[in-house]
């Protein structure tokens, strides 16, 4: 048996059924949501093959990310971190604006979204900040400098990502934090850093956002707190009015498969979502209306399943790299499936962060196949020895905290 089909058995299957049965989920949601547009110019009655084809191309990066072993960021981290700045300034001087966000640019006739490769090396350069220096030079044992080194790399892309897509660089925020806790910074440190942004984020909502953006959190604040009367339904207020209208009335059961229970399948989703965003930003949306309370318990209950399969397998690293990357990668689906169940229960401000393996997209596809390849590969790698020396196998030095 060859070294290489060992680390093939030795494959979190638990994990690939969950990821398999996430997949399949969400090829059929977005059936039920962009199947029945045959006269759309956009051909959004095919987006549920195209969603299979990416998902046919991730899955290469998700078998090779887990099979090969994931010390090779150590050497590789910078260049894919470049490769990540590199892609965000590119998108400034050549990007696409679609919708008032210019967060795409054209690449071999497909719409590609730089800002997923950028948090993906992110996460990787942080792991190694955090995990590897503090091994390799004594300096950076204090956390204070750690702090500041991960702060910055972390600072550049997303300040880049949020000036043109203010939703995806959001997700920074709670990456980051899932790091620093992991990565062994005393908590005086974290806490003191979520009271300054806490005093900082009025600051950003008046003289930061731009007034269509104050408007979607306004309006998410009316409709949490039911005053309707303050809802512009014709304006801002219209795509969440009616995402709430049909997560409400879809009831336990739903209205069915394709809008099946209802007379014509007029459901609110098919006559009033944005038709190029229902299989996308709405998903989950659509998953509620069409399947009911069920439905979204079930998908939210898979996706929980996975995320708490993760934190397994952090447990399980063999190192501090490997525990790191498995975090960011948690923290980062957490992220988008909390954002985007939040805005389609009306809950949180309207914000287009797509749903890990539910939502329609190519780029994010491939990149959370791949992420899900690196998580595999911390779990496949975890009784491997990272460390061989002379009279030492696997030993890693260990530093305090508090040595500043």
């Amino acid at each position: 048996m060859t070294p290489l089909f060992k680390k093939f058995l030795g494959i979190n299957w638990i994990l690939m059924f969950t990821l398999a049965g996430l997949l399949a989920f969400g090829v059929y949601a977005i059936f039920n949501a962009s199947s029945f547009r045959t006269d759309s110019p956009l051909g959004l009655d095919s987006k549920w093959r195209d969603q299979i084809t990416w998902i046919g191309l991730g899955v290469p990066f998700l078998i090779g990310a887990a099979l090969i072993d994931y010390k090779w960021i150590r050497w590789a981290c910078i260049p894919l971190y470049l490769a990540g700045i590199g892609g965000l300034v590119y998108l400034e001087i050549f990007g696409v604006e679609v919708k008032g966000n210019k967060a795409w640019v054209e690449m071999a006739g497909q719409r590609v979204q730089p800002s997923q490769f950028a948090i993906m090396s992110g996460i990787i350069m942080l792991a190694v900040v955090f995990g590897e220096l503090p091994r390799i030079w004594r300096v950076f044992r204090h956390p204070w400098l750690r702090i500041i080194v991960g702060g910055i790399l972390a600072g550049i892309p997303a300040g880049m990502v949020i000036k043109e897509d203010f939703g995806s660089g959001l997700v920074w925020g709670p990456v980051f934090l899932a790091m620093l806790i992991v990565g062994s910074i005393p908590f005086r440190y974290i806490i003191t850093m979520m009271l300054t942004t806490l005093c900082v984020v009025p600051i950003m909502y008046f003289f930061v956002l731009k007034p269509y953006q104050q408007a979607r959190i306004d309006t998410a604040w009316y409709l949490l707190t039911n005053q309707m009367d303050k809802v512009d339904t014709r304006g801002d207020g219209w795509v969440p009015n009616y995402v709430q209208t049909a997560v409400a009335s879809a009831g336990v059961e739903g209205k069915g498969p394709l809008s099946s229970k209802v007379p014509e399948q007029r459901s609110i989703h098919r006559m009033f979502f944005p038709e190029g965003e229902a299989h996308s930003d709405f998903i989950f949306g659509v998953v509620c209306e069409e399947f009911g309370f069920r439905g979204a318990v079930l998908l939210l209950s898979g996706i929980c399943l996975m995320l708490l399969q993760g934190v397994f397998v952090a447990f399980s690293a063999r190192d501090q790299v490997g525990r790191l990357i498995v975090v960011g990668v948690v923290a980062m689906f957490f992220a988008h499936t909390f954002q985007n169940a939040g805005m389609n229960l009306c809950m949180l401000p309207v914000i287009g962060l797509p749903m890990p393996f539910i939502s329609y997209g190519g780029t994010f596809m491939i990149v959370t196949l791949f992420l899900m390849g690196m998580l595999q590969s911390v779990w496949v790698h975890r009784n491997i020895s990272p460390v061989k020396k002379a009279g030492s196998v696997g030993r890693e030095i260990e530093f305090n905290d508090d040595d500043d």
